[in-house]
């Protein structure tokens, strides 16, 4: 260090000391300021970056909590619409069970009505056809005994007979 104070000349101290101060300020005038200037123009917009993506978070969380209420809605929607249609097809085969119930029920009186009407209408025609056969009959054996003299007193007796006794 000897040799460095022994060699030390004042002018070239004075000199590198304004060339240095002569340095510092060209660099605070011209470089300084503006290194400075794109540090701060920097971290303002690091700071706007972080602000816009914080709003924009805040605005997907928003937008996340309306696509779920949406979502809740349409489900709630289509629970109803599901209920609805099981309802209505609950009612239309109820519907259906009874107006089929009516109409057999209908079908059922009708063909009794009809085969209480044919029922009647053979008892007619059989009534009509033993009356016939009877009439037949009792023509025949009357024809038999009234064709007899003997037969024919037996008969008027025995039918005064029957008279006496009512």
């Amino acid at each position: 260090m000897e040799e460095l104070f022994g060699q030390f000349s004042l002018g070239l101290f004075i000199m590198q000391t304004v060339l240095f101060l002569g340095l510092v300020f060209l660099l605070k005038k011209y470089a300084w300021k503006p290194i400075l200037d794109a540090v701060n123009e920097r971290e303002e917009g690091i700071k706007n970056a972080l602000l816009s993506a914080e709003s924009a978070k805040k605005e997907m969380q928003n937008l996340k909590s309306d696509n779920e209420k949406l979502l809740a809605d349409a489900r709630a929607e289509r629970d109803t619409m599901i209920k609805e249609a099981r309802e209505m097809k609950e009612k239309m085969i109820n519907d259906a069970k009874t107006e089929a119930q009516v109409a057999g029920e209908k079908m059922i009186a009708q063909a009794k009505a009809a085969i209480e009407s044919e029922k009647n209408a053979a008892m007619a025609d059989l009534k009509n056809q033993v009356s016939s056969l009877s009439l037949e009959i009792a023509e025949k054996v009357l024809r038999d005994e009234l064709s007899n003299k003997e037969s024919q007193t037996k008969l008027v007796e025995k039918m005064l007979a029957d008279t006496k006794l009512n």
